[in-house]
């Protein structure tokens, strides 16, 4: 796993590996990014289906119970197929604006 803060914001890149590695690899360095935002840059993924990301729900719950924002970037899956509890963009971008607007809501207590 490939990682870049970018202040509060740590940003995952996968390796050269399938999903599953990547999601075990993610759970293993957990600990170094469990008080960042996180965004997981999935777009290298040319095989990704909306099957494939319930695999990260249970991360992304438990790290957006602590009140950090946990953001799936891939274009490869139909949004309407994703469960609403996990938080899908198509681009790093959109990703980087929803951290921000999560931040200002959090700021002010609106979440």
């Amino acid at each position: 796993m490939i990682f870049d803060k970018d202040g509060q914001t740590a940003i995952l890149f996968q390796e050269n590996v399938s999903l599953q590695k990547f999601l075990e690899n993610l759970k293993e360095g957990y600990d170094k990014i469990k008080n960042d935002n996180i965004i997981v840059n999935l777009t290298s993924f040319s095989r990704l289906t909306a099957e494939d990301l319930p695999l990260f729900l249970e991360l992304s719950d438990m790290h957006r119970e602590k009140g950090k924002s946990f953001v799936i970037v891939t274009e490869q899956v139909t949004f309407d197929d994703i469960p609403d509890e996990l938080v899908v963009v198509p681009t790093l971008r959109e990703a980087n604006d929803l951290i921000e607007m999560d931040e200002i809501e959090r700021d002010l207590d609106l979440e």
